[in-house]
């Protein structure tokens, strides 16, 4: 089988991430590294052994890459991914897949034209906790939602957003808290219970009000297509990274998420499920499945199978961010 000609184009912090896991994909060839900063380029060439470029767009002309990885600011997501696919290369973008939900949609409909796969990183939904959640909802052993929660703290301070000049802001990165770290959750939390349809939510910032100009803190009630609703916070002004926390209330069992999966039946049986390949360190809440994903997406691109993390999915939680926002500048409930 011919190796899947690979380019990673943004060659920041989450990077690594994509760079360990396409050399550990089956039948892969990473290509090239790609930054505007070419210290930066040439450093992960180095690192990973493949040639570097700081012009995405002449990356983009060499017939041998079939695939780009986006680990680009937000704002870039969408331009580059169009032009990708106008290009021939399938793209896997990290999240938010887009800023605006009118270009995710530009984005979606740019796949379906070309017939080429648009991936998003919603690693989390790999995890083996998140795996057993979703069997045990499906298998109706759990019985009915009737509820659910979740909840994100985490830190960052001062010198995280100093860092990148494209981060606390709303032209670059599109929002806070809820856009680049909650949006995970909230991506698990329709995953598991249906399908959004309405928000009443607000956002400020708190801590961090001097240090940007997007929120650190924010909180919604979600309504589900199923008539379930959902609360929902989080912040970027702990002390800690904590463990993201998730609660579904059913009538036959309580889900609990948080660090380790407790299922509690209303028969008197509990289930604990530990996830052993939770990795440890600064960036553990990036979690380990990122890997799993790469290697399920070309997967899916050398068989000729659907990637189930496909734009329409992609676009699910960067709905339900965007009508937070808009719910809390409106100061009322609005549709998602």
């Amino acid at each position: 089988m011919q190796k899947t000609g690979v380019a990673v184009i943004g060659c920041g912090a989450i990077s690594k991430m994509h760079f360990d896991s396409i050399l550990n994909a089956k039948n892969t060839n990473l290509l090239y590294a790609v930054d505007t900063d070419k210290e930066r380029a040439e450093d992960a060439a180095a690192a990973y052994g493949c040639g570097f470029h700081t012009d995405y767009r002449e990356v983009l002309k060499d017939p041998s890459v079939h695939v780009v990885h986006l680990c680009t600011p937000h704002y870039l997501h969408c331009q580059m991914a169009l032009e990708a696919m106008e290009s021939g290369k399938h793209v896997l973008t990290e999240k938010p897949m887009a800023i605006l939900q009118e270009d995710a949609e530009k984005m979606i409909l740019k796949s379906e034209e070309t017939g080429l796969t648009l991936g998003v990183c919603f690693q989390n939904r790999y995890n083996a906790t998140s795996a057993k959640i979703s069997e045990i909802l499906h298998s109706g052993r759990a019985g009915r939602i009737l509820g659910a929660k979740a909840a994100v703290t985490w830190s960052r301070e001062e010198g995280y957003y100093k860092s990148e000049s494209w981060r606390g802001t709303w032209e670059m990165e599109g929002g806070g808290v809820l856009i680049n770290q909650a949006i995970h959750t909230l991506d698990l939390l329709q995953y598991f219970v249906g399908n959004a349809v309405s928000v009443r939510g607000s956002y400020f910032s708190s801590l961090l009000e001097k240090a940007i100009e997007v929120e650190d803190t924010a909180q919604a009630v979600i309504k589900f297509d199923n008539g379930i609703n959902a609360l929902f916070q989080a912040t970027n002004c702990y002390c800690v990274n904590s463990p993201v926390s998730i609660e579904i209330i059913c009538t036959k069992a309580i889900i609990k998420l948080d660090g380790d999966l407790t299922i509690q039946y209303s028969d008197g049986e509990t289930e604990v499920f530990t996830d052993d390949n939770i990795v440890t360190g600064e960036k553990f809440y990036w979690g380990y499945s990122h890997k799993l994903l790469i290697q399920d997406f070309y997967h899916c691109i050398q068989s000729g199978k659907k990637f189930a993390l496909d734009g329409y999915q992609g676009i699910k939680a960067l709905k339900i961010v965007n009508a937070i926002y808009k719910s809390s500048d409106m100061g009322q409930w609005v549709t998602v």
